[in-house]
């Protein structure tokens, strides 16, 4: 008998933004490696189950979700992201005055929890940097700020390829970003991700993931689950919308 376990497990979870139920009832299975898109329209309830998952304080959950095995409703924020859980924000916050390097190393300390010297770090940066053709000035910037929205996707992929997540949840990595710019990202994205990371993405746009093999598609509508099935799907939602599905529910 093989005994196997999902690296994400949620059943019938819900998320509450004060008193207002946001997800009804989410049940799937995420396992090391895949690729999970999440569609729907705007208001579905899409990035609050991410929020959710991450521990933002704003959304209360319930039910059940496991992580490797473990509670993930039971951890704090902080505890979730040294379990490696990781989320890139739709809209990230610019943080003045915090260059993206010292952010980073921070954040790689509290990751691994371990400390490491100012140079121990920088070659671990400047590595990841040149993995994802970037410019090693932009390490010095302060984080996000000033960024267009390609920058600040960029900012985000690098910090990924810093931390090396478990589980990286995407929130709409197409959102404020121009064609050109968004190939770039889903290249290095590519190039980011370890082999056994797992990708939840939020997206309007699955085409430009052509690159990327997609394990399993979602549609969010009012909160739940109204239609799954694998890469094949996305597409149908790209040529035909969502009309079909409203008509079969």
């Amino acid at each position: 008998m093989v005994w196997w376990m999902a690296l994400l497990e949620l059943e019938n979870l819900r998320v509450f933004v004060a008193e207002k139920e946001v997800v009804k009832g989410i049940s799937l299975q995420i396992n090391a490696g895949e690729v999970h898109l999440i569609m729907g329209q705007n208001g579905a309830g899409k990035s609050s189950l991410l929020n959710a998952l991450a521990g933002h304080p704003r959304f209360k959950a319930e039910g059940k979700a496991l992580f490797d095995g473990e509670n993930l409703l039971s951890l704090k924020p902080h505890e979730r992201a040294r379990r490696g859980l990781f989320l890139a924000f739709q809209q990230p916050h610019e943080v003045a005055g915090v260059s993206i390097s010292n952010f980073l190393r921070r954040a790689y300390c509290a990751r691994f929890g371990k400390e490491i010297s100012v140079s121990e770090f920088e070659k671990i940066l400047q590595e990841r940097m040149r993995l994802l053709a970037m410019d090693p000035s932009f390490a010095l910037r302060g984080l996000n700020e000033g960024f267009s929205g390609g920058e600040k996707k960029r900012s985000e992929i690098l910090q990924l390829a810093v931390l090396q997540p478990r589980l990286a949840m995407l929130d709409e990595p197409d959102s404020g970003v121009d064609v050109d710019s968004l190939g770039k990202i889903v290249g290095m994205l590519s190039a980011a991700r370890q082999k056994e990371t797992a990708l939840l993405m939020v997206t309007h746009y699955a085409r430009v993931l052509r690159s990327i093999r997609i394990d399993r598609v979602y549609v969010m509508k009012g909160g739940q689950i109204v239609a799954s099935g694998d890469g094949r799907l996305a597409q149908k939602i790209e040529d035909e919308g969502y009309s079909w599905i409203d008509e079969a529910l």
